[in-house]
């Protein structure tokens, strides 16, 4: 295990609080949903969730900044960030969809080291830290290591996404069509899910046009330490870039020729 594991092992611990407090909240026929100034849903869940998190930081990392989706940021000490996103995936969340998960990342110096994701409805959760290596399990010690798959032509590949509306309102819906009648199959598995299918191989593209840090910074380490490319639209591998492309090494580059800049 790498010099990150005692923040992994933290993040194991909050996902672990975060999923009893959303399962238990999960199609509740209580549950206030609000919405934010960008029109989309905010559940009572999902700021217990980030209240919940930043309060065990706030004892065990109490000098690390935290970013998270619900509150904000709060100032730290030092290089280290704590991304947070309570719940990825809201909209299936109030909706009784089961795609939804809680995402966990710490930043260093600028580079996401550690990440956990956690869907406790579909059964699952991924992590990774740096040259630590992607897994999938249960908890650390009941884990099956990730590796992107090796296919290498476009025809091959199964491409996974969120939504036609993103790509659309950024004028690259074109781009994304030509990808999509080009690849083997298509499935919209959408939000977390597609990117960490991608990780563990069972797709070979993921790509949304449309992502915020807290969306992404989990994500990005568990890719990378399962053998995959991600970067933003640009190019840029860049948690603030707005946007997401994952695949293996053989397919990232013509991805991006046909989505990209």
């Amino acid at each position: 295990m790498t010099g990150f594991s005692d923040d992994l092992r933290l993040a194991h611990v909050m996902a672990d609080s975060a999923d009893d407090l959303t399962m238990r909240r999960f199609r509740a026929v209580d549950l206030r949903v609000d919405t934010k100034p960008d029109l989309t849903p905010v559940s009572d869940a999902d700021r217990a969730v980030e209240e919940t998190i930043r309060g065990t930081l706030r004892r065990a990392r109490p000098r690390d900044a935290v970013v998270g989706e619900e509150l904000g940021r709060t100032r730290g000490y030092g290089s280290r960030c704590w991304i947070i996103d309570p719940i990825d995936g809201t909209k299936n969340y109030v909706r009784g969809v089961p795609v939804w998960a809680t995402l966990i990342a710490l930043v260093e110096e600028g580079r996401v080291v550690a990440g956990v994701v956690s869907a406790p409805a579909l059964g699952r959760r991924w992590w990774a830290a740096v040259d630590g290596g992607a897994w999938t399990g249960r908890s650390l010690t009941k884990a099956t290591r990730c590796s992107v798959s090796s296919v290498s032509r476009l025809q091959d590949a199964s491409l996974s996404y969120s939504s036609f509306g993103g790509w659309e309102e950024r004028g690259r819906l074109d781009g994304f069509l030509d990808l999509s009648r080009t690849v083997w199959r298509t499935r919209a598995y959408g939000d977390f899910w597609s990117h960490m299918m991608v990780a563990e191989g069972a797709v070979d593209i993921s790509a949304e046009p449309d992502l915020s840090p807290w969306d992404m910074a989990a994500l990005t380490v568990i890719i990378e330490e399962a053998g995959g490319v991600w970067t933003d639209l640009s190019g840029a591998a860049d948690v603030d870039g707005g946007s997401l492309v994952c695949a293996n090494r053989m397919l990232h580059g013509e991805v991006l020729k046909r989505l990209g800049d």
